[in-house]
């Protein structure tokens, strides 16, 4: 009898199980918190679409700011994107392409196709240089960082295309040549800002020669496009 008694003793003087969970009713929308990191984490899936592109687009306009003014810590490498290198190429290859009209041969520039095949095929290969070296840096990072850093070759491409509009002299051909070489020397800034931390010290000027030669041929064909 005293056996039976401890056995139901023990029994109920037992710690109970605490239960630990997280109850979410379906349907409902979840408010917005914040990660560890500092980077918001959005729940996508209940939010309105408007809410979604407006957020990217701002995303895509913060990342052109981070070219304009590098810094090595940004969002650009974090939160990589290929929205605005699209944008970018595809804004080049429409101003940089030549007339389509057989009798027309005042204009000799590049085919839309040629400029995406320049840009895009040139990332890549900057950026598998990029790997070989011993970056610690994704394939669409690299190709992120480029695309973004076309922003300053784009802009020299517009102030040249303004140029254009007038009769060309010596020095107007003196400034198209002036815009475009700071816009070339602003990508490769920007983009050794960026790829440059993610390279061996003993190995970064291997890295920059590939970036040298990427932007220097953009950059050619926006000053040689007349």
């Amino acid at each position: 009898m005293d056996a039976k008694l401890d056995m139901f003793e023990d029994v109920n003087t037992s710690p109970s199980p605490s239960l630990e969970g997280d109850m979410s009713i379906p349907g409902k929308r979840t408010t917005t918190t914040t990660a560890q990191n500092g980077v918001p984490d959005y729940n996508t899936l209940d939010e309105p679409i408007r809410e979604t592109v407006l957020r990217d687009i701002r995303a895509v306009g913060v990342k052109f700011y981070h070219v304009l003014y590098p810094k090595e810590k940004s969002s650009l490498l974090r939160d990589w994107d290929l929205w605005g290198p699209l944008v970018l190429c595809t804004f080049m290859a429409t101003i940089l392409q030549g007339s389509s009209s057989a009798d027309s041969m005042s204009d000799n520039g590049p085919e839309f196709a040629q400029v995406f095949v320049i840009v895009w095929i040139g990332a890549a290969i900057v950026t598998l240089n990029s790997k070989l070296l011993g970056g610690n840096i994704s394939f669409f990072q690299s190709v992120c960082v480029l695309g973004y850093c076309l922003t300053p070759v784009a802009i020299s491409l517009i102030v040249c295309r303004i140029i254009l509009l007038s009769v060309q002299t010596r020095l107007l051909f003196f400034l198209r040549f002036v815009t475009t070489t700071m816009g070339f020397a602003w990508a490769t800034y920007a983009s050794f800002i960026f790829l440059g931390q993610s390279q061996p010290p003993h190995r970064k000027p291997l890295a920059v020669y590939p970036i040298f030669l990427f932007f220097f041929i953009i950059s050619w064909l926006v000053l040689s496009h007349n």
